[in-house]
């Protein structure tokens, strides 16, 4: 049977181009033109290898790639574009894409990548022959937290792996919520059973539930031969629904019945399926919120909730950052075949000063793209993102040299206030005065502010002399402690 190639481009003419040249090597070849039919095809065909371009209208080659990697692991993806960019070669290899082809692109250049991307896919059924397989144990080791937020999360997966417990995993995005529950599984009992994950925001709602239950031959057009689900699959073993908080109000409703009764139907079936199955499911959406706001089952929720971790963010872990960072440097230095010896101090100052939204795997993407973009031995200033470099930490306060003590004092008290929430006793006792002399301090701003209007305040301000404006080295900073919350 020879190997078929969907080829995804919104312009027909390189369709039509790719499409000859590939049918004359002896593939079979399916073109769309779009990322939603493309998802479609990959549904309805026997796909080896997927050739996408990067930019299309609606659905971009990325986010087909985030839709699709997931529920085809075993289909090659090679993303093309017309522009020969490190950040978007980067973006496709960390979203999945096996290679990247720059256009135009030679008839050889194309046949290699291809060629590859095929072998690479024999290769890895030879080595997976199973659709379900237990995840390596190397990433569970890649859990990185001495931190006493992250030695309280491992502490529970040590207890929590070896027990048959629904397990719900929440925290933000980048916050490593996968690894954890690959940390559970490999604990569990069922270890050596099939684990099946599924990411819940990734499969279109009206695919999910043939995805979760399977399909019998005949059920809707092009259900050729019947189709074992997610959790048939994952039977005897381990199912991890991620972005579970994603999922539709009708899909909910099936996966309480699993876990209730530990039963389903497939689509278009006459006779009930049993399974035994435990449940990991983790979610960036706050389900308490969901519930009040009738997005997700109360039932559902309590259901899944029967252990319940929560994942601090990066920025309340700060300390784990430089540990992180010595891994993600030597991970990708191996990866790259280069030889770095680690990160200069004021780059890995920079990394901790920075609040980190993307968590983990945006601190992750960081050091990829500064150990492809290196040229030394160490990484430096220059190699980090560009909002890494460009934003102020949250913590830190800037005074120019002449600044008025007054002024000084009146902007370290609103922003330790800013910074504790309005809480005066933990502001008071990170600035090591009593909450009375904030209090009195308050009192005096607000008698001279109801004095004069606001702008003639600040035009009195203005009217002060200040000396010489300041140079690069006429700054004056004062940094206040990582985290008020952390204080008693």
């Amino acid at each position: 049977m020879r190997d078929l190639l969907l080829l995804v481009d919104d312009e027909p003419a390189i369709l039509d181009s790719l499409y000859k040249i590939l049918k004359r090597d002896g593939y079979d070849v399916v073109t769309a033109t779009n990322g939603r039919d493309g998802l479609h095809l990959l549904e309805l065909e026997n796909v080896s290898a997927c050739l996408v371009d990067y930019r299309m209208p609606g659905m971009d080659g990325i986010e087909f790639l985030r839709r699709a990697r997931d529920t085809h692991p075993h289909v090659e993806f090679v993303v093309m574009s017309g522009h020969a960019n490190v950040d978007i070669a980067v973006e496709a290899m960390r979203e999945g894409a096996r290679d990247f082809l720059t256009k135009p692109f030679t008839r050889a250049q194309l046949e290699k990548v291809v060629d590859k991307a095929i072998e690479s896919r024999h290769r890895d059924r030879r080595q997976k022959p199973r659709e379900a397989q237990a995840t390596p144990e190397s990433e569970a080791e890649n859990i990185i937290g001495p931190s006493p937020a992250m030695r309280n999360v491992l502490q529970l997966v040590e207890q929590v792996g070896p027990s048959s417990a629904t397990v719900l995993i929440e925290g933000e995005s980048g916050t490593g919520k996968e690894l954890i529950a690959n940390a559970i599984q490999q604990r569990s009992r069922r270890c050596d059973k099939a684990y099946v994950r599924v990411n819940c925001a990734a499969i279109p709602d009206t695919l999910m539930e043939s995805e979760l239950f399977g399909y019998e031959k005949g059920a809707f057009t092009g259900a050729h031969k019947s189709k074992k689900g997610r959790f048939e699959l994952a039977d005897g073993g381990t199912i991890f629904l991620d972005e579970i908080g994603d999922m539709s109000m009708a899909t909910q409703t099936k996966v309480l019945r699993v876990l209730q009764e530990g039963e389903f139907d497939r689509v278009g079936a006459t006779r009930t399926q049993r399974v035994d199955v435990r449940i990991i499911a983790a979610t960036n959406v706050d389900l308490e919120r969901a519930v009040r706001e009738r997005r997700f089952r109360e039932d559902l929720y309590y259901r899944l909730r029967v252990i319940q971790v929560k994942l601090p963010p990066l920025r309340e872990r700060k300390s784990d950052i430089p540990l992180l960072v010595d891994h993600f440097i030597r991970s990708y230095s191996a990866k790259d075949g280069k030889r770095i010896s680690g990160i200069e101090p004021a780059a890995l100052a920079a990394l901790v000063d920075y609040s980190w939204p993307g968590n983990v795997r945006e601190l992750e993407n960081a050091i990829e793209r500064a150990v492809v973009l290196v040229r030394g031995d160490k990484l430096t200033l220059s190699e980090l993102p560009p909002e890494v470099l460009n934003r102020a930490p949250e913590n830190r306060i800037t005074f120019t040299l002449g600044t008025p003590l007054r002024e000084m004092e009146r902007r370290m008290i609103a922003e330790t206030l800013r910074y504790t929430d309005g809480d005066k006793t933990k502001a008071a006792r990170m600035l090591g005065i009593t909450a009375r002399t904030i209090y009195r301090k308050l009192e005096r701003r607000r008698i001279e502010l109801s004095e004069a209007s606001q702008a003639e305040h600040v035009e009195r301000r203005e009217r002060q002399p200040h000396g010489p404006t300041p140079t690069p080295h006429d700054i004056v900073e004062w940094t206040l402690p990582s985290d008020p919350r952390s204080r008693s």
